[in-house]
């Protein structure tokens, strides 16, 4: 019989990057055994944080074998941000991408045309990326 602690242990970062996208919308709905798989439910609110979370699950357990899953997107493709003090485009794109070396995709999807001239309280398109 599979260890549900132990589970909940392996899948914690999973977890931890949804909770981290609770401020734009995801939520972490719960998690149960079900048979011998982790059973976890969460709604994001994007396509850009759906494919963060698959990122988190892969870099876990590439196989993902013991993970049952029902991660479900309630919004579109793309993710809405807006720029709080302190924040650049590459920081942006760290948060939703992993990486700050998408911030031109942010720029040319919410028609920025200096990425170094945002204001705080301007929204910004995320856009999915491949």
């Amino acid at each position: 019989m599979a260890d549900f602690q132990a589970l909940q242990q392996k899948y914690a970062p999973v977890v931890d990057t949804i909770k981290e996208f609770e401020p734009y919308g995801a939520k972490f709905d719960g998690s149960e055994l079900v048979g011998e798989q982790y059973h976890l439910v969460a709604h994001v609110p994007s396509q850009v944080v759906e494919n963060r979370v698959w990122d988190a699950i892969k870099a876990v357990d590439p196989t993902y074998a013991d993970l049952k899953h029902e991660i479900t997107n309630t919004g579109g493709q793309d993710q809405t941000y807006t720029i709080a003090a302190g924040d650049n485009l590459s920081k942006v794109s760290k948060l939703f991408y992993g990486t700050p070396n998408h911030y031109a995709k942010i720029a040319e999807a919410s028609g920025i045309d200096n990425p170094d001239r945002i204001q705080v309280g301007q929204a910004v398109t995320v856009p999915v990326v491949s």
